[in-house]
Formats: structure tokens, sequence, C-alpha cells
């Protein structure tokens, strides 16, 4: 996926999860943040951040912040938006006869089903920006959702779906996915679960550049 004008700023503060302040040229503005986790291991005072320009003139926010620079690590892509939209270009290219997004299961809405002959997948997806030592973490906040659809995962797998639970892992030289039960122990709990019922775990690498995220094959 590509982003269409980007510029560059610097991070000041973020007084509350929607909003930041950032430096662009020597301007203060107040720009959208893409991602509403704590992401405070990432956005700290005076680290570069990559906004986008929005196309709407009628917004109250002209950029949108969609990554950040990590000391001594590299570019993250930050964006919560950006899992999807890259899975869905991912998935066109994967020989599947369907793909619909947020496909009604249950009492949820997982974000793709997918059918190759007779056979049914149900996908859901999660975008991991957390790092430590080399290692990507989820979740970076807690997410009851993200636990529920794990279970209607299992209960799929049970009913004959393959049932897969991908992570985008939105930076670079990461490769796997470990739950951060320090911040959520019941999604560590469901994750192990889902192994144990079957449910395929399935990490997605990609290459970051400051404006287009792309799942490497």
């Amino acid at each position: 996926m590509k982003y269409n004008k980007i510029v560059k700023g610097i991070f000041v503060d973020r007084p509350n999860r929607f909003i930041a302040h950032v430096l662009v040229e020597d301007v203060l503005e107040t720009v959208h943040v893409k991602n509403t986790g704590r992401c405070k291991e990432l956005l700290l005072p005076g680290v570069a951040v990559i906004l986008e320009i929005s196309e709407n003139p009628l917004r109250k926010t002209k950029y949108d912040l969609i990554a950040v620079y990590k000391e001594n690590f590299g570019l993250i892509n930050m964006d919560s938006q950006a899992p999807n939209k890259v899975v869905k270009e991912w998935l066109s290219n994967q020989d599947y006869d369907l793909v619909l997004p947020e496909y009604t299961y249950g009492n949820s809405r997982i974000d793709f089903y997918m059918e190759k002959g007779n056979e049914k997948f149900l996908m859901e997806v999660k975008g991991c920006t957390l790092e430590r030592e080399g290692i990507g973490y989820f979740p970076d906040a807690p997410t009851e959702r993200g636990v529920k659809h794990i279970y209607e995962l299992i209960k799929a797998k049970k009913e004959g779906y393959h049932s897969i639970l991908a992570f985008v892992i939105q930076m670079e030289g990461i490769t796997k996915v470990l739950p951060n039960v320090s911040m959520q122990k019941e999604f560590g709990v469901a994750m192990e679960k889902a192994v144990q019922n079957g449910v395929e775990i399935l990490y997605l690498p990609c290459r970051v550049q400051e404006d287009t995220l792309t799942i490497i094959e």
C-alpha cells in the first residue's frame, strides 16, 4: 500500500489518544494519530515522525501521523488501518477464488473470509508495532475485542473452517510475534488455546518505507 503525500516532522507530545502535536517545518501542528494504542515506547518527545497530508479540506487536522523512527531500530509504521489494507492487497495474489473483507461470523466481524475450491477460510488480522530486543509483541494495550475474535476463530476451526490469526509486522527485521502477557494475560491464554485447537498463526513481515508498506513474500 502507498500513501499519497507525506512530510516529515518532530513529535512533541500527545494530549490524548486521537491527536498529537508535531513540529512541521518549525510550525507546531495538531495532527490526527492513526493508532489509538498507547505507543508510549514509540512516541517520545523529539523523535522523527512521518505524516500523511489529508486530502479532505474540511478536516480539522491537516495531517495523519502514520510512522515513527525508533532510536537504534528504524522506521515503524503505526497506522492501525494499514494492516488490513496491506493484507487485502496480499490476499489478492494468493490464488483464492473469493476474498471478502469484514465478514460476519457468530457475534463478530472477522477481517477476511476466503474460499479456495470447497475450502473456507477465516482470517483475523493484527498489526504489530511493539518491539523489544528484536522480538515483536502484541497487544500494546488491552483488547477485549481481540481476545473475542480468537475464540471465534477456534469455534470456526471446529466447524470446518481454516482459521488464521495473522500478525502484520509493521517494522523490518522482526519475523515473529509473541503475546504481550505483561499487558494482557488473557490474550496469551487465548492464543495458546488457538494453537492447541489448530488455528494457524501467520507472521507477515513487511518492507517499511516512509510512503509504503508491503508484505514480504
